[in-house]
């Protein structure tokens, strides 16, 4: 199979243009724009008097409708002032309905004032007492409170000073107890050094070597019989192979 040919013929667009001819006269041309009639100045002079006298016409037509606007004004304006007035007359009736009320009313509180000024007085003297009251309890309960906590120092105090004697004695009495053995081994003549050149930290040395050369021994025993278990086993297993071998070939 062959390629297909893609190639296009190439077109000179300057040639093409001028193969065409001239281009046709489409619109109105320059020639055309200049030569268009025109005003003359008079003809102006008489649009701009007209454009002034429709000027004049819409102030005229503004200037009465804002008289208007204002007459409107004004009237809403003396209806809302008669409303305030009417208003306010209200309001100072109002007051003087109250200020007599309120004479009438100051006569009769005046006479339940006494009675509730004794009894104001009455309830100010029950609670000053209770007041007094509530005091000395909180009073005394800090004095419980700090007496407790006194005592309760105290027996720690006490506690501890007796711990720390029974203490001391013990020790006393192992210090007392060390010595008598050092004495009765330095009598017999057991160790080889006296027990004054023996201390104690030596001593607990010593014990401390021989419990682990103790543990060391008893391990390497339990070692050695672990291993004599595992040969036996070993060798009786042998000993039962050998034997189903001599079978089979019987």
């Amino acid at each position: 199979m062959g390629k297909r040919d893609n190639r296009v013929a190439y077109m000179n667009p300057i040639a093409m243009a001028r193969a065409r001819g001239p281009a046709q006269n489409s619109g109105p041309t320059i020639q055309d724009y200049l030569n268009r009639p025109r005003p003359t100045w008079e003809e102006v002079k008489e649009q701009l008097e007209k454009k002034k006298k429709g000027s004049r016409a819409l102030a005229e037509f503004e200037e009465k409708m804002n008289e208007n606007w204002k007459k409107e004004l004004e009237k809403h304006r003396e209806k809302l002032l008669g409303g305030n007035e009417s208003s306010s007359k209200k309001k100072e009736k109002k007051k003087k309905e109250k200020k007599k009320s309120s004479r009438l009313s100051s006569s009769s509180s005046s006479s339940s004032s006494s009675d509730s000024s004794s009894s104001a007085s009455d309830s100010e003297d029950e609670d000053k007492k209770q007041g007094k009251k509530k005091k000395k309890k909180k009073h005394r309960s800090s004095r419980k409170s700090s007496s407790s906590s006194a005592s309760e120092s105290e027996s720690d105090s006490k506690d501890s000073t007796k711990k720390k004697k029974s203490k001391e004695e013990h020790e006393k009495e192992k210090d007392g107890k060390n010595h008598h053995r050092k004495r009765k081994k330095a009598d017999r003549g057991d160790g080889p050094l006296s027990s004054e050149s023996l201390s104690e930290p030596d001593q607990t040395e010593e014990v401390q070597v021989k419990k682990k050369k103790s543990n060391e021994e008893k391990e390497k025993a339990t070692d050695k019989a672990k291993k004599r278990k595992k040969h036996k086993k070993h060798s009786k297993k042998k000993k039962k192979k050998a034997a189903g071998s001599n079978s089979d070939l019987e």
